[in-house]
């Protein structure tokens, strides 16, 4: 099972596709229908918790359905081809909603957005579940991993830099309008993205598959201290991140303001994404060795808190219209923010060791399986904070582009600068509490612990 170029290729086209559509639901939803649609901000909270809670606990089912599946186009093609059709369908109608007020627009973003995610789910679990059943050559299998998760953070950077001003190009200065079309278009490309990743990407028989209940995965965690510690540093760091994500916007719009908040805010994001990236591949290589993982995790926590902290001390200055400041504090966070998300992938990995010496089992999928849970329930967590917050700051929605045909009060504006730096400064502090008194896995005790487990190794055989 040769693994060809044009595989990759096609593979990474469908990461581009499926996360063009994830990060336009999860950067603009709470947007689109609290601030131009004008439903309640908590209300649109919960709506999105409860589905992103449901859709995590949603993910080992799905993986049963697949590993079920038996046709003659393969396991997971048919579950890839036919979630993304319905997923494109269900993403169009969530940004093009009807004429819809009160309970009837309640109702209609209740009953969509549950579909988004359920849909969604169908496609994304089988497109990385075929990963061994494409190439069984180790070398194979990291590459195209590696492939999907950097394609995949291109597809979410496009939504991210260029939305907004998409939005207000298609729409004619009607943001609805705009969002509706620009909707209409990745959906275009996600169906398009996905048959070509199909087309090209072919399975191979792997024979029977084992899959994991989410009643497994807590029973995993719960033996392994280490990977529990891991597990709410995952939980807190990305909540910081979401709430950031979600309340960004709300800063430019009614705090930054202007004619201009658009394009500034899309500068500030393309800092933002831009730097998340050099600190997964080139700060974390740099400093790692020099540092040793555990110091740099303390350093990069310690270098987000600051970056939150400077932004709320320009804003208190009367700084916080000088874009080029912002995008320096900006920077900070996200910077520490991609060297944060490697380590936590790296301490999981040391935790299964860890869990194999301390109780016999290596339960790396059960393990793993975790992360993808965690980081959906932190997004839900935070999205539902931030529709809370922005209901008791006062906020009042306005879809108009420049952010002053409704002034907000000055006590609104100081909340949201609160909500947008001490929420997550808060989540970033008691995960470096719980991560320095609790973690236990330096370097040098993951290497004892791989010496421990080669020796015993040897020993058995």
């Amino acid at each position: 099972m040769k693994l060809t170029r044009s595989q990759t290729a096609a593979f990474g086209i469908g990461a581009v596709g499926k996360d063009m559509v994830y990060a336009l639901s999860a950067s603009y939803v709470m947007y689109f229908y609290q601030d131009i649609l004008g439903l309640s901000a908590t209300f649109v909270g919960l709506i999105l918790m409860i589905a992103r809670v449901f859709d995590a606990l949603n993910d080992p089912f799905m993986g049963i359905l697949v590993a079920k599946t038996r046709t003659k186009w393969g396991r997971f093609r048919p579950w890839l081809i036919s979630g993304t059709v319905l997923n494109a369908l269900v993403l169009y109608a969530l940004f093009a909603a009807p004429d819809l007020h009160g309970t009837g627009l309640m109702v209609y973003f209740g009953v969509i957005y549950i579909l988004w995610g359920v849909t969604y789910t169908m496609m994304d679990i089988p497109y990385w579940s075929m990963i061994p059943a494409v190439t069984d050559t180790p070398k194979d299998r990291e590459n195209l991993s590696v492939v999907g998760r950097t394609c995949a953070g291109i597809g979410s950077a496009v939504i991210q830099v260029g939305t907004l001003l998409a939005v207000a190009a298609l729409g004619g200065g009607n943001e609805r309008v705009g969002f509706g079309r620009i909707a209409m278009i990745v959906a275009a490309i996600f169906v398009v993205a996905e048959i070509v990743c199909c087309a090209k990407v072919k399975e191979h028989d792997i024979g029977r598959m084992e899959t994991s209940s989410v009643k497994d995965m807590f029973k995993a965690l719960f033996r392994n201290d280490q990977a529990m510690i891991t597990v709410l540093a995952i939980l807190l760091i990305n909540g910081a991140l979401y709430l950031t994500s979600n309340l960004v916007i709300y800063f430019f719009k009614y705090d930054f303001g202007g004619t201009g908040w658009m394009g500034s805010y899309t500068l500030f994001t393309t800092v933002g994404g831009a730097c998340q990236i050099l600190g997964m591949m080139v700060v974390y290589p740099l400093l790692h060795k020099k540092l040793g993982n555990t110091s740099l995790f303390k350093v990069a926590l310690t270098m987000a808190m600051a970056g939150y902290a400077l932004i709320l001390a320009v804003c208190f200055l009367g700084l916080g219209s000088n874009i080029i400041l912002l995008c320096v504090c900006g920077a900070l966070v996200f910077a520490a923010n991609g060297i944060l998300t490697v380590l936590t992938t790296v301490f999981l990995s040391s935790s299964v060791d860890y869990g194999q010496l301390k109780t016999g089992r290596r339960e790396e999928s059960v393990i793993f399986s975790m992360q993808t849970f965690v980081v959906k329930a932190a997004s839900g967590v935070a999205v539902f904070i931030t529709g809370i917050g922005l209901d008791l700051i006062g906020l009042v929605g306005d879809s108009s582009e420049t952010g002053a045909a409704v002034a907000q009060s000055a006590s609104t504006i100081m909340g949201l600068r609160l909500l947008m730096t001490i929420l997550p400064i808060l989540g970033l502090t008691i995960a470096f509490i719980f991560f320095v008194k609790k973690f236990t896995l330096t370097d040098e005790r993951v290497q004892q612990i791989a010496d421990q487990l080669r020796g015993k190794k040897n020993t058995d055989a």
